[in-house]
């Protein structure tokens, strides 16, 4: 039996919008080609009757057109809750009154549907319109990522959820006006069984004087909200956290809290220097406030000489290795001589530049379906080295290299905490327990590629991977990427992941 397909219920309202803006809105609407679509325009009492007299043309117009007339001014939520209550379609679709759907976007949408039937929720790229009509900064979004909507509303446009979903969590929050959608998707996505990213543009926000889509410092009370809401959201979850206002306007920061009683071990399979050694144990001592930290150091210098430089760090254990030993084959030794509840490793030719690595990474793994953490490492000239990989058609690379302390990167992609595909053993958290389900670190795999291959078993656990933006180090000298890896360890990575490689990058910026 083939399903019917699905009627969109496409929520607007308005406010004193431009004629010309609030027809090209409409007509952007009424010329798609899917037909099963109902328009909710509820105009929130615009001063200009202009607006309704446009309004009561249209509907009168287009049967599919629903209008609501509200006779008081409350404000956005209010408005689109009312168009909520007059939905009869099984979807919700977010369109606002000034900006435009793609041709042929609800088409897309409902293909999408169709072959995700448990997908509650779905987002789409965007990029935006000027007032000429140009359009300029296409934003190609990642795959689903909840770490990334907690730290930035990255879904944005175009948003379809389930109806049934949107009224079970009371719609719109008054409360939280200006950030009230991030504020929604973050409860549905709370309940959605699965979240769908269809990566092509279907939405153009148009970028007006006083949108946060032309300014994000056009709606300042918008940020205020934002944090409320994804406060709101992680107290939901039961997670000890607390959110603050990020470093760039529209991001949030997320201050996890760790059980005082995680044991935590920081792992350095070290081949540096000793008095390097002792430097690194120290800048991550220091800039922690956890008491319960173990430091193994597995090492071939010899221990009198590490002992000797490391005679005031706490809680240090050393591990002799042979000189042979590699980088994989020294963090397993070192994992073997651990007894933390969470696994920390660290390069020790790295400095802690800002944030509490300890604290930071493990806080996060509180979250059962976090496997590894990962932190923001620089190089010696202070560009970035390390901000997660991208993998794709069997390609394995690191991401927004090179930029500069400060830069927001793409979309503010340095600035956020978000999912990505891999992480640099450089410096990554993970549980015992999934070190354990992993088999640890590959011995047979040159260092560049032995994380990615743990970045993979990790993911195939069903586990996220996440990246911690505001915890930094920096490499102290200039940094040796493995040498190229010999083509059979690639090989050797590529056809054991092959089917696990997507076709694009899943956690594009």
């Amino acid at each position: 039996m083939i399903a019917a397909p699905p009627t969109f219920s496409i929520v607007t309202p308005v406010y004193e919008t431009p004629l010309d803006v609030l027809d090209e809105m409409v007509r952007s609407v009424t010329g798609q080609g899917y037909r099963a679509w109902q328009l909710i325009l509820v105009d929130d009492l615009s001063p200009s009757e202009a607006v309704r007299d446009y309004l009561r043309a249209a509907a009168a117009a287009e049967p599919r057109i629903t209008l609501v007339l509200r006779e008081t001014n409350g404000g956005i939520s209010a408005a689109s809750n009312d168009a909520i209550a007059a939905a009869t379609g099984e979807y919700i679709v977010l369109l606002d009154h000034d900006d435009l759907l793609v041709e042929g976007a609800l088409e897309k949408v409902a293909s999408a549907l169709a072959a995700h039937p448990l997908v509650d929720y779905v987002y789409t790229d965007e990029d935006k319109i000027d007032g000429d009509g140009v359009l300029y900064e296409e934003f190609r979004k990642p795959d689903w990522s909840p770490e990334r909507l907690r730290s930035q509303m990255y879904c944005g446009h175009l948003s379809v959820l389930r109806t049934s979903i949107v009224r079970e969590v009371g719609g719109f929050d008054s409360g939280v006006d200006g950030s009230q959608d991030h504020d929604l998707v973050l409860k549905v996505t709370e309940r959605a069984r699965q979240v769908y990213h269809l990566p092509e543009v279907l939405y153009h926000w148009r970028a007006l004087a006083d949108s946060t889509a032309s300014s994000g410092d056009a709606k300042p009370y918008a940020w205020d909200a934002g944090v409320r809401a994804v406060q709101a959201h992680v107290d939901r979850l039961g997670l000890d956290t607390e959110v603050r206002h990020g470093v760039w306007f529209g991001t949030y920061a997320l201050y996890r809290r760790l059980d005082e009683g995680v044991l935590v071990s920081v792992i350095l399979a070290a081949d540096g220097s000793v008095d390097g050694i002792g430097r690194t144990v120290r800048s991550l001592a220091a800039s922690t406030e956890h008491a319960r930290v173990e430091y193994i150091i597995v090492s071939a210098f010899d221990r009198g000489e590490l002992e000797r430089e490391l005679g005031q760090a706490p809680d240090v254990t050393i591990v002799e290795c042979g000189h042979a030993a590699g980088f994989s084959e020294r963090c397993n030794q070192g994992f073997l001589a651990s007894t933390g509840d969470v696994i920390v490793l660290v390069d020790d030719g790295l400095d802690v530049v800002a944030g509490d690595v300890v604290t930071d990474l493990a806080a996060c793994l509180a979250e059962p379906d976090v496997g590894l953490v990962g932190a923001q490492v620089f190089d010696h000239e202070g560009l970035v080295y390390g901000a997660g990989h991208n993998y794709a058609n069997r390609q394995f690379g690191h991401a927004l290299l090179r930029f500069r302390p400060g830069d927001p990167g793409p979309f503010s992609a340095l600035m956020i905490d978000r999912e990505v595909s891999g992480l640099d053993t450089e410096c990554v958290a993970l549980r015992r327990e999934t070190y354990i389900a992993v088999g640890g670190l590959s011995e047979s795999l040159p260092p560049k590629l032995s994380d990615v291959d743990l970045s993979f078993k990790t993911r195939m656990l069903g586990l996220r991977l996440v990246w911690i933006s505001r915890v930094h180090l920096a490499h102290r000298a200039p940094p040796e990427r493995a040498p190229a890896a010999r083509r059979a360890a690639l090989d050797l990575v590529r056809a054991r992941w092959a089917s696990s490689s997507p076709d694009r990058p899943s956690f594009d910026v």
